[in-house]
């Protein structure tokens, strides 16, 4: 159950992180689906684990919701920057 939730909430955090930078992404097959979206809100929420590690220190700091959005967000300007054809 755990990955369950954990792609779940990854979705949510995605999905933020589209609507706070909105646009059109193109995959080579259609547009960027819901599955991308959690797996860009997973990987942001790991990627603001380690931000706020390296900023505050400490291997027992985990990623709250806004440091979770802001990875994602980060992810998600350089996945447009690599795969996105405009």
């Amino acid at each position: 159950m755990s990955i369950i939730w954990q792609l779940l909430v990854g979705l949510i955090i995605g999905a933020i992180a589209r609507l706070l930078i909105p646009g059109r992404e193109a995959i080579s097959s259609g547009a960027l689906g819901w599955l991308i979206t959690a797996l860009i809100g997973v990987a942001g929420a790991f990627l603001g684990t380690m931000i706020g590690r390296t900023l505050w220190g400490g291997e027992a700091y985990a990623a709250g919701f806004i440091m979770s959005v802001i990875g994602a967000v980060i992810l998600l300007v350089i996945y447009r920057y690599l795969f996105v054809r405009t």
